[in-house]
């Protein structure tokens, strides 16, 4: 699981795979259906550079997932599709001091679903071991 890139696709819904790239962008696969779909590059972007913004610094989306983790015994979190008051007081108590003037309702709606599509297909703690062992390799570094 060394190798597990996982991405967003503009227009497209879920979380994917990639499997490879082309000259003109990438084929992934759906974590959830399987389903195997191609895109340009400028359509794509991945879990690992996706940072969320907080009164003092950038946190990295992976660790607002472990803080989700953590909280829900990596259980699934509330549904995304809970309404507006309930994802943000949901999200206060995982990252109380998120920039709430930078982070919107609806982008927290997206990190709540990402969380569960990642813990409902078994790929949340692979991603967070990824992530903690590439973290800890910077550090090493330092």
């Amino acid at each position: 699981m060394k190798d597990l890139k996982i991405i967003s696709i503009s227009g497209k819904s879920g979380l994917f795979k990639l499997l490879t790239t082309t000259k003109s962008g990438i084929i992934a696969e759906s974590l959830k259906d399987k389903k195997r779909v191609m895109t340009p590059f400028t359509n794509v972007s991945a879990l690992d550079e996706i940072a969320i913004y907080t009164l003092d610094e950038e946190i990295p989306l992976w660790q607002v997932f472990k803080k989700i983790a953590e909280k829900e015994a990596f259980k699934p979190a509330i549904d995304h599709k809970s309404d507006k008051n309930a994802l943000i007081s949901y999200f206060k108590e995982v990252l109380p001091d998120y920039d709430e003037e930078r982070v919107y309702p609806s982008h927290i709606k997206k990190i709540v679903q990402w969380y569960n599509i990642l813990q409902e297909t078994d790929n949340l703690k692979p991603f967070l071991e990824k992530k903690e062992a590439e973290n800890q390799e910077e550090k090493q570094d330092d």
